[in-house]
C-alpha cells in the first residue's frame, strides 16, 4: 500500500516550510491565527533561535524548552523537541500531523491519580476499626 502524502488544507509540507508566518496563519484555525498575528514572545523567540541553530549545525544539544504555548510550524517537522511538564522533561517528535497545534498538548502535565484505601478515621465506619 503506497504511502499518503501528508497534506494540511491542501498544502503540503514543502509548500506549508516555504510560505511566510502570515500566508500560514490565513491556514490556521482562529485561536492560532490570532496567536501568530500577535507576534511571538521573547520564550518564543529564543526556542526558535535554538532551533534554526540546531538546523543550521551549530549546536548538537537537544532543544529544550519550558514553552508549552509555542503553536508547531512547519519548520520544527521531523525535530525532536525536549518539553517540559512540570518534574521533568518529555522527548516528542514532531510530526507532520502536528502543525498547527500546541507543545503543550503532546507532554501532558498532569497524572493519573489512583486513590488507595481510606485511613483511619476518614469516614465514621472506619473509625470503628481501629478498635477491634
Amino acid at each position: 500500500m503506497a504511502k499518503k502524502e501528508y497534506t494540511y488544507r491542501g498544502k503540503s509540507l514543502k509548500e506549508l516550510q516555504e510560505m511566510d508566518m502570515q500566508e500560514l496563519a490565513k491556514l490556521l484555525p482562529a485561536r492560532t491565527r490570532r496567536s501568530l498575528n500577535r507576534g511571538f514572545t521573547e520564550p518564543q523567540k529564543k526556542l526558535l533561535a535554538k532551533i534554526q541553530k540546531f538546523k543550521d549545525g551549530k549546536t548538537k544539544k537537544p532543544i529544550k524548552t519550558h514553552c508549552r504555548n509555542m503553536i508547531i510550524i512547519p519548520e520544527m517537522v521531523n525535530l525532536t523537541i525536549h518539553i517540559h511538564k512540570g518534574k521533568g522533561f518529555e522527548q516528542i517528535l514532531i510530526q507532520p500531523e502536528m502543525v498547527g497545534h500546541y507543545l503543550g498538548e503532546f507532554a501532558l502535565s498532569r497524572q493519573r491519580i489512583a486513590h488507595s484505601a481510606p485511613g483511619i478515621g476518614a469516614t465514621k465506619s472506619s473509625a470503628a476499626a481501629s478498635v477491634k
